[in-house]
């Protein structure tokens, strides 16, 4: 299936945040594989007819699905919509509460919400250049060939094929 990338060049200011991220994250998984906090986060599997809507960071190898940290105090729902409408510029209707998951992932102890959202046709992305900087649409064959973060690949494990 075809990327979605941002046709937008990057600006100085986006590599800058680009690079930011990139070394923010990287010394931030140091600190976790020495203190393994625990961390909650949400994350919504958008569905496009049977195809998956996945985003990269620019931060990760991986492709992953928008979602993020869950604040103190916010709901895993809450967090879902909040970072979709940050990430890529999405507000959605009604998501639907897929489970949860736990695992020691980029070194800290994780809890993940899943959420999904079923779209009958691709909608308008805006991604930001910075955090996110590209999105694609993979098919369920498609799937077994890309890498995945790990949260992403325990969703799937229970919901590939359907």
């Amino acid at each position: 299936m075809p990327s979605l990338e941002r046709l937008r060049p990057a600006t100085l200011i986006d590599s800058v945040w680009r690079i930011a991220l990139r070394l923010g994250f990287q010394l931030a998984r140091a600190w976790w594989h020495v203190r393994r906090p625990h961390h909650e986060g949400a994350l919504v599997a958008i569905y496009v007819g049977q195809a998956l809507l996945l985003v990269k960071s620019s931060y990760r190898a991986e492709w992953n699905f928008p979602g993020g940290s869950v604040h103190p105090g916010e709901s895993p729902d809450a967090a879902a919509r909040r970072e979709m409408e940050e990430e890529i510029g999405l507000s959605p209707g009604a998501l639907l509460p897929a489970g949860s998951t736990c695992g020691i992932w980029d070194g800290r102890r994780d809890r993940v919400h899943f959420f999904e959202l079923h779209l009958d046709c691709m909608p308008e992305l805006r991604l930001d250049n910075r955090e996110i900087v590209a999105a694609r649409l993979a098919s369920p064959e498609e799937l077994h060939g890309i890498a995945l973060t790990k949260a992403v690949t325990a969703y799937l494990g229970r919901d590939v094929g359907r």
